[in-house]
């Protein structure tokens, strides 16, 4: 992976960062995170905002732009948003939806048979970040105060998902149904809705 891929992944990953902090997460220095980030703002694949922290100048942060978040693949799009308004035009929203349903129990019916193995909590979460990489999500997780937190940093049906927002809602459902009756399952951020990757928090029900 290239200096300038890694500092794309970097940014996708993690979020708006500074160039020093850019170089201390890839082992280089400020100037050589700033002249990679410079060479993608020319390129329009990253752009900088100052933000005042207190006393003294601005910080600098910088992020992917939409080109950024392009970079990192929506599989198949295009078709698919093409797919979705054609049997939107011929079976209207109830047949979107029905299609939205039958993907939701195709899935769970998938992933419950792989999350048979984890013996508790945790090792489910983390089994169910590993499938979700496997799809494309980037995702991971983590114990994070009294729970989970499993972060999908890439929506790989991204522009389908813009095209229907049913996606996300059974994207969350799906979540819920798999941890019924031993944890609840909140969204804390959502792509969609202007947060840099969709997170969710996943806290074992008490006894």
């Amino acid at each position: 992976m290239s200096g300038s891929d890694k500092v794309l992944y970097r940014l996708k990953t993690h979020g708006a960062q500074t160039a020093q902090a850019m170089g201390a997460a890839l082992a280089l220095s400020s100037m050589g995170a700033r002249k990679h980030l410079q060479a993608l703002a020319e390129s329009g694949l990253v752009q900088s905002d100052d933000r005042n922290e207190g006393v003294g100048r601005p910080t600098r942060y910088w992020q992917l732009t939409d080109a950024g978040h392009a970079r990192f693949p929506d599989r198949h799009g295009e078709l698919t948003v093409q797919l979705i308004t054609l049997l939107r035009q011929t079976l209207g929203e109830a047949g979107v939806a029905q299609l939205i349903s039958a993907r939701e129990v195709q899935t769970e019916r998938d992933y419950r048979a792989r999350l048979a193995a984890a013996a508790n909590l945790g090792e489910r979460v983390a089994l169910l970040a590993a499938m979700r990489s496997e799809e494309g999500y980037m995702a991971e997780a983590w114990p994070d105060g009294d729970g989970w937190l499993l972060v999908e940093h890439h929506c790989p049906i991204c522009a389908a998902a813009r095209s229907c927002q049913g996606f996300c809602r059974a994207e969350l459902s799906l979540f819920q149904q798999l941890f019924a009756g031993m944890a609840t399952v909140t969204r804390e951020s959502h792509l969609l809705a202007g947060g840099e990757r969709c997170s969710y928090r996943i806290v074992l029900l008490a006894d």
